[in-house]
């Protein structure tokens, strides 16, 4: 039995009779690749040389690639991906991108092939950001870009952002991610301290996004409400939370997308502090609840 089995994934024909998997047609198998994810295409891959050679065409791959893939490349030296199969592109894209001095990634969803974004905090205006008697620079490995800025106390809290990119059409979901308290490791466990958190549960805090093409969006939260977060199941302190500010649509793939986002709360009647903002994610809008339903890993 093994050895039958053995001759249908190698392609071999022992008896002369029964065909195996390496017989069917290449352009057959381009066929069905093109109905199937990244993944499950590397994976086929592995059972014998016809699956690879169909799993390796260009033909399949550049089906996989946004409509603007080649943006995202205009961002790398040209030496880093000429010459290579539009497999080995998607492969290379599927990882950070980093663009505007590093403070900002694009990246390919490995499974959908969808773009997806985030700014650093660096990448930020951020009011007091420079007066350390208001804010510090932390590194830290629980960020991507391995640094986050924590505000230890300010009356007057502002953070703002641009983006501008070419983005494929879709639509998407932006999100800024910030953090209650302050952490640190100690004996190897994560610990987390509030001494600074305060004012966050006097008002709101403001969130907004616009486009250049009159899309608006906003919303209002108390960071610090000190009740069950259900939907992260777990409290806002001591952890990272993403706040979705809200949504826009891109229609256009060809013309550049420019987007700005601010996080404010600017009433001058009490102070507030204890805050980590880490980064703003723009991901398109049902990848983010795939993966929330665990259909997307």
């Amino acid at each position: 039995m093994g050895a039958s089995l053995s001759s249908q994934t190698d392609g071999t024909n022992r008896t002369g009779m029964r065909p195996g998997l390496g017989d069917i047609p290449e352009g057959c198998l381009a066929c069905v690749f093109m109905n199937l994810t990244p993944p499950e295409i590397c994976n086929l891959a592995r059972l014998n040389r016809a699956f690879r050679g169909a799993a390796s065409s260009d033909s399949i791959w550049v089906k996989k690639l946004p409509t603007n893939y080649q943006d995202l490349l205009n961002l790398l030296p040209p030496e880093r991906y000429q010459n290579m199969s539009k497999k080995d592109i998607f492969a290379l894209l599927s990882r950070p991108v980093p663009f505007d001095d590093g403070y900002k990634e694009v990246w390919l969803d490995r499974v959908t092939g969808r773009v997806c974004m985030a700014i650093s905090a660096k990448g930020m205006a951020i009011t007091g950001i420079d007066d350390r008697r208001y804010w510090n620079r932390v590194s830290t490995e629980e960020s991507r870009f391995h640094i986050v800025a924590y505000l230890l106390q300010i009356w007057w809290f502002e953070v703002d952002g641009v983006v501008k990119f070419p983005l494929p059409a879709d639509v998407y979901t932006l999100s800024f991610r910030i953090h209650l308290g302050r952490f640190s490791k100690r004996l190897g466990r994560r610990v987390s301290s509030f001494e600074h958190t305060h004012g966050w549960d006097i008002k709101p805090v403001r969130f907004e996004l616009s486009t250049t093409d009159g899309q608006l969006a906003s919303c209002e939260c108390y960071l610090d409400d000190m009740e069950q977060d259900y939907e992260n199941r777990n409290h806002k302190r001591g952890c990272w939370i993403e706040y979705n500010v809200g949504e826009f649509i891109v229609s256009n793939s060809e013309t550049v997308t420019e987007v700005r986002f601010s996080m404010k709360q600017i009433d001058c009647t009490h102070s507030k502090g204890g805050l980590y903002v880490d980064s703003v994610f723009i991901i398109p809008t049902d990848l983010i609840d795939c993966k929330r339903r665990g259909i997307l890993k």
